[in-house]
């Protein structure tokens, strides 16, 4: 589904990423860890074509997108849901994910949008309540349930995420990561960033832990929740049973 390749990029003259290779294979969820600063924003930047790479390769679905507009990444079946939410604040709810649904319009039409509309309705039934509430006033955790809910309208190959659980209360967040298993159930690809190494974890296939721009372990999630070094960097000290 998706490989990146010996992958530089950064801003400017500050290089974050640093000869980074991964894969992402149909089906499986794949979860980066890291502390803040490591790198992980501008690797799912690089992947939606929001930051160039300097050298490299992004191929998704035999496609190389390293010099493709963040549009056609889109068109062709990857999106990202961003930190911090980002919706559109002085539209509705319905009119959020209305929108997130312009790719699936463009190939399928309107019937198909409002078919899928219904689908993250049942996916996220806080929504079709708030349906007609404009989107800055909802909470946190329901702005990021309109944030997914947007960027899965457009039936996406890949789901990438960039720190859903932040700012969120624990049973929030609970809600948030099953929705997230049940992709996987739904045969959604996901590539997830997040802080909660411990939860995500729980979800994922496997992971890689990013260190000041460079990959220094990877694994099968249940390999990365043994490894003493990830539990004392990002789980803890207890260990995991």
């Amino acid at each position: 589904m998706l490989k990146v390749r010996n992958l530089d990029a950064g801003y400017g003259k500050l290089r974050v990423l640093k000869n980074i290779s991964l894969h992402v294979d149909a089906g499986e969820i794949v979860t980066m860890i890291g502390a803040n600063g490591a790198g992980k924003t501008t690797l799912l930047g690089a992947v939606i074509g929001l930051v160039r790479a300097r050298s490299g390769e992004v191929i998704f679905r035999n496609q190389d997108c390293i010099k493709k507009e963040a549009r056609r990444i889109v068109a062709a079946g990857c999106v990202l849901v961003p930190e911090g939410r980002q919706v559109f604040a002085t539209m509705s709810v319905e009119e959020n994910l209305i929108l997130g649904g312009y790719v699936l319009q463009k190939s399928e039409g309107k019937r198909a949008v409002y078919r899928e509309l219904d689908h993250q309705y049942e996916l996220f039934p806080v929504l079709r309540e708030r349906s007609r509430q404009l989107a800055g006033t909802l909470s946190g955790g329901e702005q990021q349930m309109l944030a997914m809910g947007r960027a899965l309208m457009s039936r996406p190959r890949l789901v990438m995420m960039d720190e859903p659980s932040t700012g969120l209360a624990p049973l929030v967040v609970r809600d948030i990561f099953r929705v997230i298993a049940r992709l996987r159930e739904e045969g959604s690809t996901v590539l997830l960033v997040e802080q909660n190494a411990r939860a995500a974890l729980a979800i994922a296939d496997r992971g890689y832990v990013l260190e000041t721009g460079k990959i220094i372990v990877q694994g099968p999630a249940e390999d990365l929740l043994a490894n003493r070094d990830v539990q004392r960097a990002y789980l803890g000290r207890e260990k995991i049973e």
